[in-house]
């Protein structure tokens, strides 16, 4: 009897074994079918023949997501409502009032909607020509080689034009990001990032996997300016890392380029008259200055693409998109705590970083406003101070580019809280310091400035010309810790 207990302990000690050792085996990769993708293959159906499950997955980024995901950036969902950042954050009218942004800007929506949101947007907004399509459609650089200067100088639906009909609405593709020969990670922005890679000396070819995974969401996700001559008519392109170093493209050599040269001022502001550069998405940058993530070697692909399980295979996911938006799945792969202890943490780093640009944000339009008052007194017949109204102007400069910066890029500054929050700081520090000069200068001048400069901001809400709010919903973010109606 006691060796019959023995025996069917042993049965069950081994099947036990075998079963945990089947459960703990690493997952399969997705196989490679037998088929060839031919050099220059831009389709993305041809690429799926061989990976068919990423391919799926690549497909839902066209899907909107649960509403609520995301507190902050709320995007696209089920009811197809687009967010209008101008009502968000009504400061922002008054300052990019004077070109497209100023007219329509609104919250992005995934992958699959790049081209096809850059169509329907007003026609300012792409008014530098067919450059607008760089980051945009797989077909840019072909097109970038082909037709070389006049890619940049024709209008926008001309160059878009060349793009096969078929693809005219295609965003990102898998030769965006990879070498069809071997699925390797692969830069196919050579004209743009692979320059400026080498501009702080770094040799693209020798990048490991990991920075990879990053740097082919940096062809896009970057901040990039547009060279203009002398009719302001586009001819180039670059990303302006000029004095940085990989690992540290700081804000302060971002702003010392693209301030440096004439040909970098993009547009007019109406309020100051001033020529401005312009700051665009800069999600690279912020994350891979000594982020707490990128110290420890988290690339962008690890949170927003992480690995996940389709049947009994491990792959990568393509569906591009906001950890938070996938309940926080690509935290827990790293993080012992829960989806919401995990979220808590993200909106309370969105809530810090929203109240200061709000605070920022009202006080650099207060000093717009006070510069177009100057002018007025200048035309008027009286004489202003110099030295204080050239000293409140580089200011400004600096308080707007820090703004600029922060109020562009996509994560609400989860990226890299602390450095977040110190460009924000420094935003504060400038804005207050014009604001100080200029009353200085207006009460010398003989004006009475009141305590609360009315900005008008109902002027440039509402005039905005052809802006398109068919789906758009508007609605002002307040400040999460209360304070705004002090600014």
């Amino acid at each position: 009897m006691n060796k019959n207990y023995i025996l069917i302990f042993i049965l069950i000690f081994i099947f036990s074994f075998t079963l945990l050792l089947y459960s703990c085996a690493p997952p399969k990769t997705e196989p490679i079918r037998p088929v060839k993708i031919a050099d220059g293959e831009i389709d993305p159906a041809n690429w799926g023949k061989a990976y068919p499950l990423h391919y799926e997955l690549w497909k839902k980024t066209e899907e909107p997501t649960e509403a609520g995901k995301s507190k902050y950036k709320r995007g696209f969902d089920a009811d197809k409502i687009i967010y209008d950042k101008l009502s968000e954050f009504p400061f922002l009218a008054l300052l990019f009032n004077g070109w497209g942004f100023g007219i329509e800007y609104n919250e992005p929506r995934g992958h699959a909607y790049m081209v096809i949101d850059q169509l329907d947007i007003d026609a300012g907004r792409v008014k530098a020509g067919g450059v607008c399509l760089t980051c945009k459609s797989p077909y840019a650089p072909k097109l970038e080689k082909e037709m070389g200067l006049d890619y940049y100088k024709m209008p926008f639906k001309e160059v878009h034009s060349k793009i096969p009909p078929d693809f005219q609405k295609l965003g990102v593709a898998c030769i965006d990001c990879h070498n069809n020969k071997d699925m390797s990670l692969n830069i196919s922005r050579g004209f743009t990032l692979t320059n400026a890679l080498k501009d702080m000396g770094v040799d693209p070819t020798k990048l490991s996997h990991q920075e990879m995974r990053s740097i082919v969401c940096a062809q896009c996700h970057v901040t990039y300016n547009i060279i203009k001559d002398k009719d302001m008519k586009s001819v180039g392109l670059f990303f302006p890392w000029q004095g940085s170093t990989m690992g540290a493209i700081t804000i302060e050599n971002i702003i010392k380029k693209i301030t440096s040269d004439p040909s970098y001022l993009e547009w007019k502001q109406n309020v100051t008259g001033y020529k401005m550069p312009f700051i665009r998405h800069p999600e690279y940058e912020l994350f891979t200055y000594k982020s707490v993530h990128w110290k420890a070697g988290a690339s962008c692909a690890d949170c927003h693409m992480p690995y996940t399980r389709v049947g009994s295979y491990k792959i990568s996911d393509h569906r591009v998109t906001s950890p938070l938006k996938t309940d926080m799945r690509a935290c827990m792969q790293c993080h012992s705590e829960t989806a919401e202890w995990l979220r808590t943490q993200v909106e309370e780093i969105q809530d810090r970083t929203v109240s200061l640009m709000i605070r920022a944000g009202y006080l650099t339009a207060t000093v717009a406003k006070l510069i177009e008052k100057a002018h007025a007194v200048e035309a008027a017949g009286k004489t202003i101070d110099k030295n204080l109204y050239e000293k409140a102007k580089e200011y400004y400069m600096q308080a707007f580019l820090r703004l600029n910066f922060i109020g562009a890029e996509n994560s609400v500054g989860f990226h890299n809280p602390s450095e977040a929050l110190r460009v924000l700081g420094d935003a504060l520090a400038f804005a207050g310091k014009s604001e100080a000069l200029l009353r200085q200068l207006l009460i010398k001048a003989g004006v009475d400035v009141p305590m609360k400069v009315d900005l008008e901001l109902n002027k440039y809400l509402e005039n905005r010309g052809e802006k398109k709010l068919k789906f758009n919903k508007s609605m002002e973010i307040k400040d999460p810790f209360g304070i705004q109606e002090q600014f």
